[in-house]
């Protein structure tokens, strides 16, 4: 797999040129982030569709708590059909930080996530379901057909998590860039397979990296900030161990970001968390960091920031997949 996230921070048109060149590029996905302050993914989504003809399109990664599962399952398949059978959905708990601005925080766990993704799974087959669990629905289901499967891949990085994706997801979209984060994920999904059913068929490991690529290494490792201090805001203490990274420097920037203090949150973030949470830097440099991550992973979905021009990063980190794979 090599996937690429969009972020609709910027106007929907260019975005939609972005993905058109991802097309052109090789890239096999695109997953269009969702964050309530940002533009709709779904907008994004529907333009895209329309433009493009190969590449696999859905949102990356939705939360079960900001609209009702069976709406997301809803909107999922009319991007399947809009797109002629080339929906996805990468659906987790959601960030911590901007989740705590609508009062949700507390709602995030696992049994959210499965419910919602097992519901859509059953409205996407033409059933009609009643649900009484982390949400409710009676006799709820689709009026209209959803051509083709639409893979569902869970987004998260907790040990639980990327268990229960082994075991009933299609993939696991892991928020990491570390070949020791992807190693530890690794033996995870491991453990969820163990009791995976043969139907549910193949399983793709991916990272969700934070990636920036330009020729100018200093220019990528600065564009890197702003998502590296999203990823260090909502690690797990584990995580945060694992590199050795200060647990109250990253609950300062989690608290600067749910302020909206983001120049004050960016500017918290150290070198070691680039390290730790990014491919950054030149495309040698990035080239062989996705080598390393791909010892362990079964693909990669090419993250925000992308790089300081984002035209030319996409280019550039489809030449790096490839050239990693050398």
């Amino acid at each position: 797999m090599l996937g690429l996230e969009l972020t609709p921070e910027h106007p929907v048109s260019e975005l939609v040129e972005l993905g058109t060149q991802a097309e052109r590029e090789g890239y096999d996905s695109c997953f269009v982030s969702c964050h309530y302050n940002n533009r709709d993914p779904f907008a994004v989504l529907a333009r895209l569709a329309a433009e493009t003809d190969e590449i696999r399109l859905g949102p990356g990664v939705a939360n079960p708590y900001e609209m009702h599962p069976v709406t997301l399952a809803a909107k999922v398949a009319t991007v399947a059909e809009a797109s002629d059978g080339r929906g996805l959905l990468g659906i987790g708990p959601g960030d911590p930080s901007t989740l705590r601005n609508l009062g949700l925080e507390d709602q995030r766990g696992l049994r959210s996530v499965l419910e919602a993704f097992k519901v859509a799974q059953d409205l996407w087959d033409g059933k009609r379901v009643t649900h009484d669990g982390t949400f409710e629905a009676t006799d709820a289901g689709l009026n209209f057909d959803v051509p083709g499967e639409i893979p569902v891949y869970v987004g998260g990085e907790g040990p639980h998590m990327c268990r229960m994706a082994g075991k009933h997801a299609d993939g696991l979209l892991f928020n990491g860039s570390h070949p020791d984060d992807l190693a530890w994920a690794r033996e995870q999904v491991d453990i969820g397979r163990e009791d995976r059913p043969d139907s549910r068929g193949e399983f793709t490991l991916a990272a969700y990296a934070s990636v920036s690529i330009s020729a100018d290494e200093t220019a990528a490792r600065e564009a890197a900030r702003p998502p590296v201090a999203f990823i260090t805001a909502g690690a797990a203490p584990p995580v945060l161990d694992r590199h050795g990274l200060d647990a109250d420097l990253a609950n300062d920037i989690s608290e600067h970001i749910s302020a909206g203090e983001f120049s004050e949150a960016f500017g918290l973030v150290t070198p070691e968390m680039i390290d730790a949470f990014s491919m950054a830097g030149t495309p040698d440099d990035v080239a062989d960091q996705m080598a390393a991550v791909l010892d362990h992973a079964d693909g990669i979905v090419v993250g925000s920031p992308v790089g300081p021009d984002l035209e030319e990063a996409i280019s550039l980190a489809a030449r790096a997949f490839t050239e990693s794979q050398a």
